[in-house]
């Protein structure tokens, strides 16, 4: 694998501000998104891609022709393009730490931003490696763009080497997944894949085969605006009414700070609005999916409660499905899990099955239909200005891909 050019496609992608906005109704939701798929399509088709397109909706398709000898099925390497809005994507100045010394990276343009060697261990496995981070101001983008970076280089390997056996391979660059819309305006039929490979996973040598199962909860909270100097027994402060809210649900449980492993939460995670009208975006999370209901009583409950404390106030409480665990679509189609576990011990690695605390649109793709489980692909501190990579696992990453359409081609 050729980790220079792999570590160059990685730098110019994260240069492209691909950051997804929730608040925007178009998709994909950010005009940088088009820009990185434009350049995407492109490279593909100056790598033998000769069908490389870019739809109306920004995504990027293309197809590896097979080499094998006899006919195999068709699989597809899939990863998303746009960023986190939880930090800013715009202007990134990614930096390259060659030869890892083991030290705490304090980053360069925010001197407060340090990525401790004590809060990611991971750090001491990689002494000697090629650590990438942001300069502390942005997020870097390795969740996606290592992915989207290995994916490109393992297909320009495969070119490169006609004498690989593998068949056909669909590659597929989707567009705001951060914001739970990433396979909105997939076509699967043309796709046409038997299986999907997500590479959107931390560090190396993990199949995540069971996500989180997630809704979205709109919490709008009205009150009743008016001048505050004549405001006694009339004003009803809708932000006030969102505090008794929020109070009224669980602080020692069923939430990030307090959960872990698999046990499910409620997120609440941004909050607007003025005396009139307030509005609270909260995430439901759950392996369990039935439990996702639970939750969703949990809200409510606290919403009858909270409105009843203050006369003339309403709350309504609209919730929304986002994806489902994976788990049991994949246990529908055991290749998909059982031949990437193949694919990492024909390179001598180990394989290790996780469990994420999370969901990628491979969780979407398996509803769907395409059992997609997710690769790692070296990404570190997602979404935040501590995010970092490591180019070898990224390689890695590449070097699985190539060994798993071998794998599929030899089944």
């Amino acid at each position: 694998m050729n980790h220079e050019r792999l570590l160059e496609r990685f730098l110019r992608y994260v240069r492209v501000d691909t950051t997804a906005g929730d608040a925007s109704q178009g998709y994909p939701s950010s005009p940088g998104q088009l820009e990185l798929g434009r350049m995407l399509a492109a490279e593909l088709v100056a790598i033998g891609l000769s069908d490389a397109r870019q739809d109306r909706h920004g995504i990027v398709m293309a197809t590896l022709p097979a080499t094998a000898r006899r006919q195999t099925p068709v699989i597809a390497f899939n990863a998303h393009v746009d960023t986190s809005p939880e930090t800013t994507g715009a202007n990134v100045e990614p930096q390259v730490w060659r030869n890892y010394d083991g030290r705490d990276l304090r980053l360069p343009a925010d001197r407060n931003q340090v990525i401790r060697v004590e809060a990611n261990p991971e750090l001491r496995d990689l002494i000697g490696r090629t650590i990438v981070t942001s300069d502390g101001t942005t997020l870097l983008g390795a969740d996606d763009k290592a992915g989207v970076a290995t994916i490109m280089e393992a297909v320009a390997y495969l070119a490169e080497h006609p004498e690989l056996e593998h068949g056909p391979i669909r590659v597929c660059f989707t567009c705001d997944e951060e914001i739970g819309r990433g396979v909105d305006h997939v076509d699967l039929a043309e796709l046409g894949a038997v299986v999907c490979y997500t590479l959107d996973g931390s560090g190396a040598d993990q199949i995540d085969v069971e996500t989180f199962s997630a809704d979205l909860a709109v919490v709008v909270i009205r009150g009743v605006n008016i001048h505050p100097s004549i405001a006694k027994g009339r004003m009803v402060n809708a932000v006030r009414v969102a505090a008794d809210f929020l109070a009224r649900l669980p602080r020692d449980m069923l939430s990030p700070e307090t959960t872990e492993e698999r046990e499910g939460f409620l997120h609440p995670y941004k909050l607007e609005g003025g005396v009139a009208q307030a509005t609270i975006a909260i995430l439901l999370r759950d392996f369990d999916t039935l439990r996702l209901a639970e939750h969703a009583r949990v809200l409510r409950a606290a919403a009858e409660a909270a409105s009843a404390a203050w006369p003339g106030s309403s709350i309504d409480v609209q919730i929304t499905q986002q994806y489902r665990n994976m788990a049991e679509g994949l246990a529908r189609e055991p290749r998909a899990v059982a031949f990437a576990q193949a694919a990492l011990r024909r390179l001598g690695r180990e394989p290790r099955l996780t469990v994420i605390r999370g969901g990628t649109d491979g969780s979407r793709f398996t509803e769907l239909g395409l059992p997609t489980p997710n690769l790692s692909t070296g990404e570190h501190n997602p979404h935040s200005p501590l995010e970092w990579t490591c180019l070898e696992e990224m390689a890695q990453a590449a070097e699985m891909l190539v060994a798993l359409a071998q794998v599929w081609a030899s089944s």
